[in-house]
């Protein structure tokens, strides 16, 4: 019997439930499936029982599964998560190009229920550096430039 969206949403959410009753982290888990339908990687979130606030369970499902594939991109994958991820995760999601992603409750659901409220990140974003809340600058343009140069130069790398 083929697995739908609804088959690897639940196990992303039991994931949730699960990680957060162990006391790992926030109630958030997610599902990293192959085009095939089958089951790459799975993550909860691990913010607590790591110290890491960049372990939310988007973030550890893809650095498995990419770990797993051996590669440093999830084409043709799909990531299912509990929630709508963060900008973090979301960042990263799109960084490793999975061909979908899927979730359950909004991030507003995440702020309204549960006070996980990322709006100020959104918000942050949009901002120049001067109007931001974190004091942010911009020193030694010029020597920072020299390692992209060297990068763009490269004749052996691999793009991505």
């Amino acid at each position: 019997m083929k697995k739908d969206d609804a088959h690897y949403l639940r196990m992303a959410i039991q994931l949730a439930e699960e990680g957060m009753k162990r006391g790992e982290g926030g109630p958030f888990g997610a599902v990293v499936v192959d085009a095939a339908g089958e089951v790459v990687a799975k993550g909860n979130n691990r913010v607590l029982c790591t110290s890491d606030p960049t372990a939310h369970a988007e973030v550890v499902a893809i650095r498995r599964a990419c770990e797993k594939l051996q590669h440093f991109q999830l084409e043709g994958c799909t990531i299912y998560a509990s929630c709508e991820p963060c900008p973090m995760c979301l960042g990263a999601i799109y960084w490793a190009r999975p061909a979908r992603l899927v979730f359950a409750a909004s991030r507003h659901d995440a702020a309204d229920v549960a006070g996980f409220d990322d709006a100020f990140i959104y918000q942050e974003i949009a901002l120049p550096f001067a109007e931001r809340q974190l004091p942010t600058s911009q020193m030694l343009r010029e020597e920072g430039l020299r390692p992209l140069q060297l990068w763009r130069d490269m004749e052996e790398k691999t793009a991505y």
